[in-house]
This record gives structure tokens, sequence and C-alpha cells, in this order.
């Protein structure tokens, strides 16, 4: 394997960097850059890792010819265009779990500031006043607490919202009823959440759908004198429309660690004395840099060297024992594609899969797009991230199916190609996870997908064996094994050899010279 080279720009804790380089990685600190700055060295590198400072857009990512990951140590991803690093079939991932408790107890930290007035009260006292009338506070116990957005660091909210004795509402279209009841949250609408909430915190991606979700309608329909606390991403409130709703007393106070522009100079929310401020400290503990770090850094290297993916934007999670039962078939279902590829004419209209037996149980995304890389090969920067979205550019139809039932197989993917003309084949895996073609065009065959294969539609007739053992031997090209495959005797048939070399366009015309074979074709895998 060539030297993998990481570019990290944001400042990254240590111990993230020796995880990284133990792994044999080369790790190049450069500091913040800007897009144009990046796009004159990122061209070097296989990884990028950023916190929030750094940009990473479109023309950034399209320039990164050999970048594989691009890794945020931290949570949002609103400084990275998915979006184009999907289609360039560059992987984005962050590491939500490091910063999970440090987010959570800034959300409860900045609550508790908020109704006991702690930061007005703090500087009063040092300006030599004591003015304990006008810091009266307001208890939370038995308070409404809502939240918006139920990922890690919302229901750690949540818990410890519990503990104070609040009752917790939440908002999360993502997340199902009866998990939530397993939460102990009350799961209700987002009208529901504003109505009855006597305070609301958000922990919430900053997209477009989130985008100024509370905004001045919102803020109308929520209860008078509600409070607002935001640790999640600068954005997803519409900050004219709060600082409208503080003037008007409807929001009787809000706690903000982001901002739409940060720093926020010049910001009216600097002016109210209603409003408590932190720049961005939400992760900013210790522990949480160290978390993130060494998070973001392990999944690096596990994507690299292991081919284990967590934690990524743009492709699906799958467990330790989910990719243990479908590894294999990635490899296989790629090979499967590659194969049909070769063997179908003309441009592909077409594309159908079918997967049957136990592997029908877990989410099949990356087998999927396995078979899909192999079919797209000869396309550029295909992979089993943006697989699906090329094939879907170039105007070909997916279908897929799942069968409980593989017949005689434990499991089976089968894989069908339409274009000028139609082919399909059938592979598993047998005893130690050996990869093996069982079925072409609906002939049960035998045959090992690796190397070089010589594929045969024929009649069942006598010679043929004779025939292509002659041609090949004459050229010194060895069989490693042969394979014929018929329905009934006598009538159509296939066969398939493993050859130990290629063989040129010279010995395939001779080979096809024999009167029962109707077409042979070479397959390099």
């Amino acid at each position: 394997m060539d030297e993998i080279r990481v570019l990290v720009t944001d400042p990254l804790e240590k111990e993230g960097i020796v995880i990284l380089e133990k792994a044999g990685f080369r790790v190049d600190q450069v500091g913040k850059q800007t897009p144009e700055q990046l796009c004159a060295i990122i061209g070097n590198y296989d990884v990028v890792v950023v916190r929030s400072a750094t940009k990473i857009p479109a023309d950034v990512i399209r320039t990164g010819r050999r970048l594989k990951i691009i890794g945020r140590a931290g949570v949002g991803l609103d400084n990275v265009d998915l979006k184009e690093a999907t289609a360039c079939g560059v992987i984005v991932m962050n590491s939500p779990d490091g910063n999970t408790i440090s987010a959570a107890e800034h959300t409860v930290g900045m609550l508790l500031s908020l109704v006991r007035n702690i930061a007005g009260a703090d500087a009063s006292v040092k300006k030599g006043q004591w003015e304990k009338k006008k810091f009266m506070g307001t208890e939370v116990y038995g308070k409404v607490l809502g939240i918006l957005g139920l990922g890690r660091i919302g229901r750690r909210v949540a818990a410890c919202a519990r503990g104070l004795g609040m009752k917790v509402l939440g908002y999360d279209p993502l997340i199902s009823e009866e998990d939530a009841r397993a939460l102990d949250i009350g799961l209700i609408s987002l009208d529901g959440i504003l109505k009855q909430s006597d305070f609301i915190t958000l922990h919430l991606p900053l997209t477009e759908e989130t985008r100024h979700l509370l905004g001045e309608k919102q803020f109308a329909m929520m209860k008078d004198g509600v409070r607002v606390i935001n640790v999640a991403r600068g954005g997803v409130i519409d900050e004219a429309a709060l600082v409208a709703a503080i003037k008007a007393k409807k929001v009787r106070g809000a706690a903000l660690d982001v901002f739409e522009k940060e720093p926020p100079e010049g910001n009216p929310l600097l002016g109210l004395e209603e409003v408590i401020l932190t720049p961005h400290l939400g992760a900013s503990t210790m522990e949480a840099q160290v978390n993130v770090a060494t998070e973001l850094a392990r999944q690096i290297v596990d994507a690299l060297t292991r081919k284990v993916i967590r934690n990524a934007a743009n492709l699906p999670a799958l467990s330790e024992e989910a990719m243990g039962k479908l590894w294999g078939f990635l490899s296989l279902g790629e090979k499967l594609g590659i194969f049909l590829k070769q063997v179908v004419d003309g441009p592909l209209e077409e594309v159908r899969i079918e997967y049957g037996g136990e592997i029908v149980n877990y989410d099949l995304s990356l087998l999927r797009n396995a078979v899909l890389k192999g079919v797209l090969t000869g396309h550029e920067r295909v992979n089993l991230v943006n697989a699906a979205l090329v094939l879907k550019q170039q105007n070909i139809d997916l279908k897929e199916k799942r069968l409980e039932n593989a017949g005689e197989f434990s499991n089976l993917v089968t894989v069908a190609l339409k274009g000028k003309t139609t082919a399909s084949i059938a592979g598993t895996l047998v005893l130690n996870g050996d990869e093996r073609i069982v079925r072409i065009d609906g002939f049960s065959v035998e045959a090992t997908p690796a190397g070089y294969l010589l594929l045969c539609h024929n009649d069942d007739k006598p010679g043929i064996m004779g025939h292509l053992g002659m041609v090949l031997g004459a050229r010194k090209v060895n069989i490693a094994s042969m394979t014929l495959g018929r329905k009934k005797k006598g009538g159509a048939a296939i066969t398939i050899l493993n050859l130990d070399e290629t063989i040129d366009d010279e010995t395939i015309s001779t080979i096809r010279e024999f009167p029962a074979i109707h077409s042979a074709k070479l397959v390099r895998l």
C-alpha cells in the first residue's frame, strides 16, 4: 500500500495524531487553511481532518483527486459540502460520541444560569452591588423542557433534566415512539413542543430543513415567558426573530453558545440583558477534545486498514456483526458486477439485484453499492460511496428484490444486466468464506471469480472439451478448472474455464470456430 497522507488543518489533540502515526500514516499539521490554500495542497492527501473553522467546499473536494476521507473532529458537518463529497466518492465522517457529555452538560449549565441569573448576578457583585431582588430566579423542578432533536446529546440532556425533576417532551422525526417511551420522553409534534414547553433546547444539525427552524411564526406559537437554549448549531434559530420575540417579552430569556455568524460581531443579541452568550464552548472540555480526536483517528485507521466504516454521513452505519456477515459478499458482489459488465453488449439500461437468504436481515446498501461499483467499472472515481448516484446519473434503472429463501444455498446474490444483450450471474460464499459463481444465465455452474475466465455458450455436444483443451494447449495456456452447465441432455449449455493467464482475440476467434460453440468471451477479474 502506498503511504497514506493525512492533512490536519484545525487543532487536533496529540492523542489523535499518535493513533494516526502509529498506523503508519504520515500526518501534516498545517493550521487553518482558506479554500484557495487547500486547493493548492489537497491533491497530495488521502485524508483531511477539520474541526469547525476550516471550510471544505466543492472545489476543494473536486481538486482532491486522491482524497478518500474528510474527517470532522466533532459533530456538525455544515462546513463540508456533503453532496459534492458523495458525488466524488469521498467518505465524510464525524465523531459524534466524543463531545456528547460536554455538550449536554453545557446545555444544562446554560439552562440553570438562565433561570438563576448567574451571569448577571456575578457581574453585579463584581461591580460592588448587592441586588438580590433584581436577580430573583425560577425553579426548573416540575417545568416542561422541550427538546428538538433526540440524538445522543438530546437524549443525554433529557436524562439530566429528569434528574432535575423536569417533565421532558421531545420532537424528532427520525425517532420512533417506541424508542421515545424507552427513553421516558414524551414524543410530540414540533407545534406541540412550541405550545407546551417552558424551556426549549435545540440539538439538531444545520441543514436546509433545520435552517431557521425557530422563526417568527414559531416564536408566536410559544408560551409567554418561554426560555430558549441553543448549544447545537448557529442558524437553526432565526436570530432577528429571536431578538424581536425577546423585545416583545414573548421570550423571557435565551442562552446561546452558537451563532449564525461567529464571532457574532455587531449582533443585536449582544446588547440584550435577557441573553446569556458563550463562544461556542459546547465541546470545549479537556475530555471532549481528547475524545473527539481519538474517536475520529480510530475511525480513519479502521476505514483505511480494515475497511470498517463508522459514523459516516454518506454511508450506512453497520454493526460489527453486520459487517462480519456481509464483508465477504462486498467483494463477491463487486466481482459479479465486473463479470457481467464484460459480458453484456451495448449501453446499459437496467441493473437487477436479487438477495436471498440470511443476508436479507441486514442493511444491504453497501452490498448494493459494491455490485454497482463493479457494474460501473471504467467510470471515474466510482466507489462504495457514490455508485448508486453515478448509476442514476447514467440513467440506468435499478431494481432490487429480497428473498428469504435462497434455495439450496444459505445466501445468494444474483445480478442481471440489460443492454443490447442481457445476462445474469449468481454467487455465494462457501466453506471458509471462499467465493463461488454458482449460476450463469440460469445454468448451474461452479467457478471461482478470480483471474481469467473463459465463458462459452454452446450446445451440449461431444468434442467441446477436447476443442478447448487443444486450442489452449497449443498456446501453452493452462486450465485451472472447468465446469459445464446444462438444463437437459443435448440442449443449450454453458462452459466456463478458469485460466492461469490471459488469451488474445485470435485465440478466442479460434475457439468460436467449433460449430457447437455459439459465443466465447474472456472475462478478467
